[in-house]
């Protein structure tokens, strides 16, 4: 009989829940460490229709990427996620900023992957970031459109930069903050999910290039190998990508 303790401690394996950052919050945040489990849902985020999915499927537990407690919760209504996932009797086991920091396997390596990195590394400086060297330097239209390709966009935003990508900077969702300590590595490009105005104008006089596929397809980029390698530990278990949670976004 496997649990929903096992899983923890494999997760602890690769992206230990100590090392998320002080402000988040992961691991089992619904349910009981001791639950047998059997079929599993995996997740970005858990909205009320992945909680009804799951049930549905007959899933003793959910996990997602960002955390479905996230601030303390001072009121519990009927229609919130924690109150439908403990009606349900599904558990929810959320892990965050530990899987974008993991070096061995996470976010931020996968999403490394993707862009055609081999070797990928954290930077000693910025939040989340990541980095990695091509064999020769790319153009920034084809390292964009391979991007796009790979992780299935119907759009994303770039910026010119300096025109070619040696050294690229990845850091997964919200990492436009991140522009600062990409440029301190040398970085030639930052590929992120999430980038404000004035921090692409600030990529701009740095001469870092930008490629923003979205918050959603720079995360949801980890859902699928994470699944294969939950099924390689735990066989006996079946996991199942959520069909009901995708990219809302809609493009003219």
């Amino acid at each position: 009989m496997t649990t929903i303790y096992d899983i923890l401690q494999f997760f602890e394996t690769f992206a230990p829940v100590e090392t998320a950052m002080d402000f988040d919050n992961c691991g089992l945040l619904v349910g009981d460490k001791n639950t047998a489990v059997t079929k599993v849902l995996v997740t970005l985020d858990i909205t009320a229709e992945v909680v009804e999915e799951a049930d549905k499927l007959g899933c003793e537990l959910i996990i997602s990427h960002h955390p479905v407690i996230f601030n303390p919760i001072k009121k519990l209504s009927a229609h919130s996620v924690p109150y439908l996932l403990a009606q349900y009797g599904v558990s929810a086991v959320c892990m965050h900023t530990n899987l974008d920091l993991s070096e061995t396997f996470g976010v931020n390596t996968c999403l490394g992957k993707t862009a055609g990195l081999k070797e990928i590394r954290r930077a000693p400086e910025g939040e989340c970031l990541f980095f990695g060297d091509f064999d020769e330097p790319v153009p920034v239209i084809e390292l964009a459109e391979q991007v796009k390709n790979a992780l299935c966009c119907r759009g994303l935003r770039y910026t010119e930069g300096k025109g070619t990508v040696k050294r690229l900077a990845v850091a997964s969702g919200a990492g436009g903050s991140d522009i600062f300590a990409a440029a301190a590595i040398g970085a030639d490009a930052l590929l992120t999910g999430e980038i404000k105005h004035h921090e692409i104008n600030a990529a701009n006089e740095l001469g870092v290039a930008v490629i923003d596929p979205g918050h959603f397809k720079s995360e949801d980029i980890v859902i699928n190998p994470l699944i294969d390698r939950l099924k390689a530990a735990f066989p006996a278990i079946t996991f199942t990508k959520s069909k009901e949670y995708d990219d809302k976004m809609n493009y003219l």
